[in-house]
């Protein structure tokens, strides 16, 4: 089971609370884990990544095991923290400015 944290914002978007778990079949990267998550959750379909592109959105953020992963490739497998549900994958909404 994998988990995941969603930024507030996105919680709300999706009706749910705390964590979400998701069952995603192996190898576990980040595309299979937003796949299922979208799938699960349509209305998030194009909030994390770009639905033409599939790629992550500007100040949307990815971290697992204290590591940030944004700019790994998307088909590169999670850590094993993470598909064993030992850790969550953290999807985070950056912020700029100043």
């Amino acid at each position: 089971m994998i988990r995941v944290v969603l930024p507030a914002h996105l919680k709300n978007l999706a009706k749910v609370s705390g964590e979400v778990r998701l069952e995603v079949a192996a190898p576990v990267t980040q595309r299979r884990v937003l796949d299922v998550l979208e799938a699960r959750y349509p209305v998030l379909g194009g909030t994390i990544r770009r639905r033409d592109t599939g790629q992550r959105r500007p100040f949307v953020r990815f971290y697992a095991c204290a590591e940030d992963l944004s700019n790994d490739s998307p088909d590169e497998p999670l850590p094993d923290a993470v598909v064993s549900g030992t850790e969550p994958f953290l999807v985070i909404g950056a912020m700029a400015g100043g």
